[in-house]
């Protein structure tokens, strides 16, 4: 964008976010802190997505206020060229409002000064709960000095609201510029799962020695070469047994052939996440074990694709992938129907829980499992109650969200097979999951993810090339 159009969209998003408080109210939105990762050294920053979401702005130490008449005032850091030296360019308050679209900017070093008179006379504050450690205890002491002001007429503001329930309906619609730049992070992700895959057959077929690691550097390589700034989350790259470990981290093991590669891996670009997994041979030729798990997993897929548009639930894909799942583990013996009965009983006692753990989607945005409530809110005292048969405990049901154009999420169900002596032993240690991310429209959804294959036949023409 340039910096005129992206003025405007963070200006209207403030504006949108203004309207929604009361006229005498105030909101209160600091970015991440910046985090000691050893001596002498800190993890690279990433600044908070609430926070980026209003303003654009990625220095640290900083804040923004905005106040119900809509006007806006960042709090950053000053300029200090001794400082900049070390650590690099600093935008400074003279410049930001012009180039941020702000109201006004003021150095950091005065935020304990101003926020005490900037929250006098307001009747509410808004900030985002449990999210900043340390936040509720700063707005108290900004609040004990404005009570300290009550003899001379200061109002102190009586009622504190969680701000994210305001930012998390917002950010759940996603607008034209945040798709174009998410189908840009997933076009980027694709092209580092092609490269990963073919670099696993090559290498193989070279009989060269190869390591998750060897791949997990391939993932990194695209990222940064098409201009990703950061891997969304810690990439998995799972070989063999690997990949029965949900949250298996890219680590030393040997890729060996004949054995599947789980890779989940997604690159952020300007702020947005993607999400990506794909199972593979790493030599390329699926078993016939292998392809059978792995064509169950995809037809389960395809029928959550099926089931995403908009009027539907959010559950309605993890239903629609555990129906599939399930009648195909009856039919290829993971699940013996003599004893766990019928489709439906299996699906009502959750006995795909043993293979299949986890919930097909979760919404993607700014961050990599986006906020947003999965509950409808023009429904939620509808409630019900159901007792789980594997733990026994009491859930309380509320209608699941209804899906509408622009929310994104993922789609990703996945089958991971332990060695069991209830299980056909072709199956073991196999673990597989096909994830892509979709953009809700009109008519159904958009899978933003699909430059990189998905079908069996397709993945090993690709790796023979």
């Amino acid at each position: 964008m340039t910096a005129i159009s992206a003025q405007a969209v963070y200006a209207d998003r403030r504006a949108r976010l203004a309207a929604q408080l009361g006229p005498d109210d105030i909101a209160i939105i600091p970015t991440a802190p910046e985090r000691a990762r050893n001596r002498d050294s800190e993890f690279l920053y990433r600044f908070d997505s609430y926070f980026y979401y209003l303003t654009g702005f990625t220095e640290p130490q900083a804040w923004l206020v905005i106040t119900g008449d809509g006007r806006s005032t960042l709090f950053c850091q000053p300029k200090d060229l001794e400082r900049e030296i070390w650590d690099g360019y600093r935008l400074g308050p003279e410049a930001a409002p012009a180039h941020l679209g702000v109201d006004a900017a003021v150095s950091v070093a005065e935020l304990d000064q101003r926020l005490p008179r900037l929250l006098e006379n307001r009747q509410a504050v808004w900030y985002p709960f449990a999210i900043h450690t340390g936040l509720e205890s700063r707005v108290a002491g900004w609040l004990g000095a404005v009570r300290a002001r009550v003899r001379f007429g200061a109002l102190c503001p009586e009622v504190q609201h969680d701000l994210c329930r305001l930012l998390d309906e917002m950010r759940l619609i996603k607008d034209a510029h945040e798709q174009a730049v998410m189908r840009r992070a997933a076009q980027i992700s694709a092209g580092a799962h092609v490269r990963a895959m073919q670099r696993s057959a090559a290498m193989l077929g070279a009989g060269q020695p190869v390591r998750e690691y060897h791949l997990d550097a391939e993932l990194l390589h695209e990222f940064r070469q098409h201009g990703s700034q950061y891997p969304a989350y810690s990439s998995i790259v799972a070989a063999g047994a690997n990949a029965c470990v949900l949250h298996y981290r890219a680590d030393n093991a040997p890729v060996r052939d004949g054995e599947l590669v789980l890779i989940d891996a997604g690159c952020e670009l300007d702020g947005y996440a993607s999400d990506i997994t794909r199972t593979f041979p790493a030599n390329g030729r699926f078993t016939g074990p292998q392809r059978a798990l792995y064509d169950l997993v995809l037809a389960s897929q395809e029928a959550a694709v099926a089931a995403t548009r908009p009027g539907a639930r959010f559950t309605d894909p993890h239903e629609a992938t555990v129906k599939v799942l399930t009648q195909g583990m009856l039919d290829l013996g993971l699940l013996d129907k003599n004893q766990h009965g019928t489709l439906d009983d299996a699906i009502e006692n959750r006995h795909y829980f043993a293979f299949y753990m986890h919930r097909t989607s979760h919404w993607l945005g700014l961050d990599v499992h986006d906020c947003g409530s999965y509950v409808e809110p023009s429904e939620r005292g509808q409630t019900s109650e159901r007792q789980d048969p594997l733990s026994g405990e009491t859930i309380t049901n509320r209608p699941s969200r209804i899906l509408r154009p622009g929310m994104v999420l993922t789609l990703e169900p996945g089958l991971y097979v332990r060695p069991s002596d209830s299980v056909p032993p072709a199956f073991w240690n196999i673990g597989i999951r096909i994830e892509d991310d979709a953009i809700v429209t009109e008519t159904g959804c958009e899978l933003i993810t699909r430059d990189v294959p998905v079908e069996a036949d397709a993945i090993e023409a690709l790796m023979r090339g």
